[in-house]
């Protein structure tokens, strides 16, 4: 017995094209050749709902306004030159996807705070690198290791201090410490993470000079525990209790 198929009825169904929309920005620009202070304006960008916030920044500045300046590299979560105040959250542009967001308002983007504001979502990142360099982030080592030989340490030693290896100095973390904010002194939580990830290394001979340099009235004591540098790492770093841990080590006098 022969079958007979319908070809029209076996063919796949056609998918429907996805949609565009249109989506406001509403970004904090600055040019202080120009502007006495910053100001809100709006824009109107057509969207895909798996684009990201960088797209719509790149549309902007090349389909609607050249001026607008902001920091960009890799687009991938890597480099984190693009951290920004998106919705009031520090957020990586080319990570935030348009369809996480509610559309239904309009997107504000601007500068992340603490640091000095040099142009629109620009700011200078000098302040934070001053303090991240202070920590001493480099492997300091005072005996040599065995001719030939590299530096051994079990999993276990490297698991100790994994989780402080994933930063990318985008500043999200520091921008979002209100403790930052306020004192401009204060070392804040990426240059703390980075001396995490070498106070607790075993192959490292600097633990304490690091914990002697955090032991400061500018260092890990001016922590209050809130909870905004882990919620704003794009990398996912438990920064709260990685700073929790170098006070810790403070008090125990080492590692």
């Amino acid at each position: 017995m022969s079958t007979v198929i319908d070809s029209e009825s076996s063919a796949p169904a056609e998918e429907a094209p996805i949609q565009s929309f249109l989506v406001t920005f509403i970004i904090r620009r600055y040019d202080p050749e120009v502007d006495a202070e910053p100001r809100w304006v709006d824009y109107d960008v057509e969207m895909y709902p798996t684009e990201r916030v960088l797209d719509a920044l790149h549309k902007i500045k090349w389909e609607q306004d050249g001026s607008l300046t902001f920091r960009r590299s890799c687009a991938h979560g890597i480099c984190g030159s693009d951290a920004m105040r998106i919705n009031g959250r520090n957020r990586l542009a080319c990570k935030t996807l348009i369809k996480d967001l509610d559309i239904s308002k309009p997107i504000y983007v601007e500068a992340i705070k603490g640091l000095p504001l040099e142009k629109d979502l620009v700011v200078d990142m000098d302040p934070f690198l001053d303090a991240y360099k202070a920590v001493q982030p480099f492997l300091v080592a005072n005996s040599k290791p065995p001719a030939g030989k590299e530096r051994l340490q079990s999993p276990e030693d490297r698991a100790r201090f994994d989780d402080t290896t994933k930063c990318i100095l985008c500043a999200a973390c520091t921008s979002s410490c209100p403790v930052f904010w306020t004192d401009g002194q204060y070392f804040g939580p990426a240059a703390i993470v980075n001396a995490h990830r070498f106070i607790f290394d075993s192959r490292d001979d600097a633990a304490d000079v690091r914990l002697d340099i955090l032991n400061d009235k500018e260092g890990v004591w001016r922590c209050r525990t809130t909870f905004n540098c882990t919620e704003a790492c794009p990398r996912g770093i438990q920064v709260t209790r990685a700073i929790a841990e170098v006070k810790q080590a403070v008090l125990r006098g080492g590692r």
